[in-house]
């Protein structure tokens, strides 16, 4: 009887201590899993993902073929045509193969259908190559400029940060394509032609911020910071950076001869210009004033707007923008078409391009349907979470109307190539206008007064690193 009180008392024991344990247990998982995901919680999170019988023919699907693929909404395919009420003839389509230069492309492109118009051409296409070889030096001396500058700042403050960070790139906004052919002037294509470098521009890109990168450094490592003994040797630092973009590019003309024929003529016509005589003669009377607008519902509408250090010249003005929404970039848009007027025009181009078809469209894929899923944000929300911004630049140059006038679709000029999109071409319907278009760039004569006169306002300072930029 004892003995067996004995052993009901080592049970009662072992139980207790067991409880304790696991008590003791679950108090030190709890306080180490702060934040954690915990078994029962993983069980939780499974039963709401609800994979189930149904889900493995999705499974299977999406396992083995492009996701893309499968969310192309079928009943979206062949809904829109490629055909336009009204449509500014352009020559023919530029190609900027593997480089970040949409944004001098399409510059460009907004001028070449005036061009083909004074000297009666088939066809025209300036010199980006050239254009591109000045930018990227002009950006250099901007980056070697903004070092001496922060020389006194530490090396983790966040401008010092974002120099090093992003010392050179090969995009770019209208407004940095005045400023370089007021400078340099330009040329025809085959004044300067394209290379295997401005064609593909990643390697000779990675090259020119290592040593920019180090030159850098340098600049801040003298003991010695008079800024006019940093910009001596800031100088000899250039010529490093002139024969890298020569040797990758090519050197840019002093001069050349341009020869052409009229459309339906056979006469040649010969004539030898200085860059800046050609810029003087061919572009700048149709420079004229032109405003750039943007759509970004993250900030104050109707206001003027700068970003600093957004330039590539340092003795220009950073870019600057008025802040409308989208209908209102439509209004312009649709004023400017009409008068033969094609536009600068940036956009998030990867949301619902469906590149083969060569049509922007908020309906080309279905992912909630084919994921089980909701994506859903708005614009607003799309912007602050980098979801949404601009990423490429093509002209605009066409629309299409419904019989009561409104607009239903957009013509963009792009610059992949004639095999890229509809015979190069992309279409863009007026609800993807509205959700994913950034900049528009409009001539002063085809915006209210309203609008010119925020453009004289002292525009609000935005950080070099804000999302617009």
């Amino acid at each position: 009887m004892i003995k067996n009180e004995k052993i009901k008392m080592v049970y009662i024991k072992n139980f207790v201590l067991i409880v304790f344990l696991l008590c003791f247990g679950m108090l030190i998982a709890q306080e180490k899993t702060a934040g954690e995901i915990s078994l029962q919680e993983l069980d939780k999170i499974k039963k709401q993902a609800n994979i189930n019988e149904q889900t493995e023919a999705i499974i299977n699907a999406v396992t083995n073929n492009s996701i893309r693929d499968l969310a192309l909404n079928r009943k979206n395919v062949g809904t829109i045509d490629h055909l336009f009420d009204y449509k500014i003839e352009p020559p023919s389509i530029t190609d900027q193969k593997s480089s970040g230069r949409c944004w001098l492309f399409t510059s460009l492109n907004v001028l070449r259908p005036k061009i083909v118009k004074k000297y009666n051409l088939e066809d025209f296409q300036f010199s980006e190559s050239y254009l591109f070889f000045w930018d990227q030096f002009e950006k250099a001396n901007l980056f070697l400029e903004h070092v001496i500058q922060t020389r006194d700042m530490d090396i983790d403050h966040r401008r010092v940060q974002h120099l090093f960070k992003r010392p050179i790139g090969d995009g770019g906004a209208w407004q940095m394509m005045p400023p370089i052919v007021e400078k340099y002037g330009v040329v025809p294509k085959q004044a300067m032609a394209e290379t295997h470098n401005t064609e593909n521009t990643r390697q000779m890109r990675s090259l020119l911020k290592t040593k920019l990168r180090q030159q850098g450094l340098k600049l801040r490592s003298y003991e010695n910071k008079n800024s006019e003994l940093l910009r001596k040797e800031k100088i000899r630092m250039l010529g490093d950076i002139y024969r890298i973009l020569t040797i990758c590019m090519g050197e840019p003309p002093a001069e050349f001869t341009w020869r052409y024929t009229e459309k339906d003529d056979s006469t040649i016509t010969e004539k030898k210009y200085t860059p800046q005589e050609f810029y003087k003669e061919a572009v700048k009377p149709y420079l004229g004033n032109y405003v750039m607008l943007m759509d970004v519902p993250s900030k104050e509408y109707y206001k003027y707007y700068e970003i600093e250090w957004n330039r590539n010249r340092y003795d220009s003005k950073n870019w600057t923008f008025v802040n409308v929404p989208s209908e209102e970039l439509a209004k312009f848009a649709k004023k400017s078409i009409l008068y033969d007027e094609p536009m600068y025009f940036s956009c998030d181009v990867g949301a619902q391009l469906n590149r083969d078809a060569g049509l922007l469209d908020i309906n080309n894929y279905d992912y909630e349907s084919l994921l089980g899923v909701s994506f859903a944000m708005n614009k607003k929300e799309r912007i602050l979470s980098y979801e949404s911004g601009s990423t490429h630049g093509m002209a605009l140059i066409g629309l299409d109307t419904t019989e009561t006038g409104e607009v239903q679709k957009w013509l963009l000029e792009n610059s992949w190539g004639d095999e890229a999109g509809h015979k190069g071409y992309l279409t863009m319907t007026d609800e993807w206008f509205d959700e994913y278009s950034f900049r528009l760039v409009v001539k002063e004569e085809f915006l209210p007064r309203k609008i010119i006169r925020i453009t004289t306002q002292e525009p609000i300072l935005l950080p070099p690193w804000d999302r617009m930029q």
